[in-house]
């Protein structure tokens, strides 16, 4: 009659065992079961999407398992050492996507890797940390909000592996740079009369982009997602295709490696770009909720977190990268299902894809170090 009393306790010493473990390892436990069910749901999705192709899902693995140790070696670093790290490695990033513009590997009509030889790296992906970790280091030791001088400077961190990356061409790794160093102007504070000159700065920018920067393909994009009937077998198809596989799964979906928009191969980039319509496809709206019930998880967690660090560079830097991963799910929910532009922007820990996926846990197990030493900051 005392058993269940026994494992009750029992339990809650592995637990506390867990948490002590966890706590040694700097690593906070919500986020990382968060985290960790999002990549297994992942990859069950792949494993369907890809045609039941195990080798795509034991390389999607082992990519995780790689990002895991970065985030793990990550999360032991203090933030003194990442303030130092910021320029440094921006600076890095701004002269691999220099080679990468001139004697890159182009692939899919696009100019983004470095070809290694055992390994494709796409050197964008670095400035996804990089410029939000170098304009908090910026931001860090000055007034706030920040002046007109602070903020030219921060527009040229922004601003220069932003047009780096869009011009490869790759629109949506640009774009993703540019929010994720927005988004830490944008917490350090600003006044009403600069965020109006920012606004007008930004319509001339988006102007001369669509004037002189873009490709007509970017352009098609957007004139597709107004009419995407317009072009059924051209610009729409890929908008079309999605939407009917996301329709036709209804509440509960058709099952696992049932999906006929996608095992018939309809579906264009199903285990990249467009994962999330397989989703919806296979396993309805009930499994696309579920998989975005545990993303506010992971960004509420996340926020949390980036609330309860100490210092400006800690502030910013968790901030922006809490909130830059919500855009990310974001701008490729909106994307799949018709309501923003095809920009290639692909569904955190759940597409398949290598540099991302390790950049992503990057991200976090950095988020994970401002949380932990908070106490130890100015060390």
């Amino acid at each position: 009659m005392f058993e269940p009393i026994e494992v009750g306790s029992r339990s809650r010493r592995t637990f506390s065992a867990a948490g002590r473990i966890l706590g040694a390892l700097k690593l906070d436990g919500p986020l990382l079961v968060g985290i960790g069910l999002i990549m297994l749901f992942g990859l069950v999705v792949l494993y369907s999407a890809s045609g039941q192709n195990w080798s795509m899902v034991f390389k999607a693995g082992v990519r995780a398992a790689l990002g895991g140790v970065a985030m793990c070696a990550l999360a032991q670093v203090k933030p003194a050492f990442l303030r130092r790290l910021a320029l440094p490695l921006w600076v890095m990033g701004v002269i691999l996507l220099i080679v990468v513009d001139v004697t890159g590997h182009i692939g899919k009509g696009a100019q983004r890797w470095l070809d290694l030889g055992f390994m494709r790296f796409q050197p964008s992906e670095i400035m996804k940390l990089a410029v939000p970790m170098c304009a908090a280091w910026w931001l860090h030791e000055r007034p706030l909000p920040p002046d007109w001088k602070a903020l030219f400077v921060v527009a040229l961190i922004i601003l220069v592996p932003s047009c780096l990356t869009i011009i490869q061409p790759d629109l949506g790794t640009g774009t993703l740079i540019l929010i994720g160093g927005t988004l830490v102007v944008i917490m350090a504070g600003l006044q009403f009369r600069v965020m109006f000159g920012l606004a007008a700065a930004g319509v001339v920018s988006a102007w001369f982009a669509w004037q002189y920067v873009l490709y007509d393909y970017q352009k098609q994009r957007v004139f597709t997602l107004l009419d995407p009937e317009s072009d059924k077998l051209g610009a729409g198809y890929h908008i079309i295709q999605s939407q009917i596989a996301i329709g036709s799964g209804g509440v509960f979906g058709k099952g696992l490696l049932n999906g006929s928009q996608g095992q018939l191969e309809f579906l264009p980039e199903r285990t990249t770009d467009f994962i999330y319509a397989m989703v919806g496809e296979e396993l309805g709206l009930l499994g696309a909720t579920i998989l975005l019930l545990l993303y506010c998880f992971v960004v509420g967690r996340a926020l949390y977190l980036a609330v309860e660090t100490q210092d400006t560079f800690a502030r910013l830097l968790a901030g922006s990268i809490s909130l830059t991963f919500f855009v990310y799910v974001f701008i490729n929910a909106g994307m799949v299902s018709g309501l923003l532009p095809v920009v290639g922007v692909p569904l955190p820990l759940v597409s398949y894809g290598g540099t991302s996926m390790v950049t992503l846990l990057a991200s976090f197990g950095i988020l994970m170090s401002l949380y932990s030493h908070r106490k130890l900051v100015a060390s």
